[in-house]
């Protein structure tokens, strides 16, 4: 692959994914591609290169774009989202919510879903202080590969080994064979959703608390930015954002301010003491998930 290729490659994936590439990361990308060349029956990296530079070869597009991205995840991943969810956001929307008794969720970086049942494991243990309540938990990606993973629930020993302690095992998943799939209760409460977040997703509506970690890190600044002020509408004045470990809002944007002493937790400024610090020009095109 030549530097030109590799620029547009580079280019590509910025715009269709928000996934921004360095220099040296040339041969990470010929590592993860040429499987995908291979299987479409391209010889070189230069002939899927040139056949992505030609209109109507989506599934190809699809196939670069989810080989590019990363979908590291599990069970209760860093543990100090958890607690805050356990012990700060729920009891204060318990409080907050009481006269509505509905909780809303999104994990805008679904990936194969040890995110989203995680929570769901949260709010089943949390059932004395829950009932009546309606909960509603939606998991996105970008790619529709992992969230068909995610939708069937079905794990490795491996993947259920990390992060999830053995009784939440025995508690919420059956074995099958030598793979775990949790129960069809827990996967009842998640809503599965192709989704790009550098599209619109208005059309998904308000949510007491958003999960959004590990993606804003393969974004540049622009981008961080324009997604988090439109993350901000999706979210009330009460509600929470919650950020990867190494993601932060400070010198972004004043939309959110941090909740003291809990490292990435987020809430709404209230109207009118939010101000963005800047707004670029938005880039249509894609990105979900991590």
């Amino acid at each position: 692959m030549n530097a030109s290729e590799f620029e547009f490659l580079k280019k590509f994936l910025k715009e269709r994914s928000g996934l921004v590439l360095s220099n040296d990361k040339q041969y990470l990308v010929e590592s993860r591609l040429l499987p995908i060349a291979r299987n479409a029956k391209l010889e070189t990296l230069s002939n899927l290169i040139q056949t992505l530079q030609r209109p109507g070869n989506r599934k190809l597009e699809t196939d670069v774009v989810e080989a590019m991205t990363t979908n590291e995840s599990f069970f209760f991943r860093d543990k100090t989202p958890f607690e805050h969810f356990n012990e700060t956001m729920l009891p204060a929307l318990l409080q907050s919510r009481a006269s509505q008794r509905t909780l809303k969720i999104w994990c805008a970086a679904a990936s194969t879903g040890q995110e989203p049942y995680s929570l769901a494991i949260c709010i089943k243990e949390a059932a004395a202080k829950l009932g009546g309540w309606r909960t509603r938990i939606i998991g996105t990606d970008l790619s529709q590969e992992v969230l068909e993973k995610a939708k069937a629930g079905l794990y490795s020993q491996f993947e259920v080994q990390r992060g999830l302690p053995i009784q939440m095992l025995l508690k919420y998943f059956e074995q099958k064979g030598d793979m775990w799939q949790i129960s069809p209760a827990l996967r009842a409460m998640v809503e599965w959703r192709q989704l790009n977040l550098l599209e619109n997703f208005n059309h998904l509506g308000e949510f007491d608390i958003l999960f959004c970690r590990n993606v804003l890190i393969y974004f540049d600044q622009p981008t961080k930015i324009e997604v988090l002020n439109r993350l901000a509408k999706m979210i009330p004045e009460d509600g929470y954002l919650v950020l990867g470990a190494a993601e932060t809002v400070v010198g972004l944007t004043d939309a959110f301010k941090p909740v003291p002493e809990k490292r990435g937790l987020f809430q709404r400024k209230p109207s009118g003491a939010s101000a963005t610090v800047s707004r670029p020009a938005f880039a249509a095109s894609s990105l979900g998930t991590r």
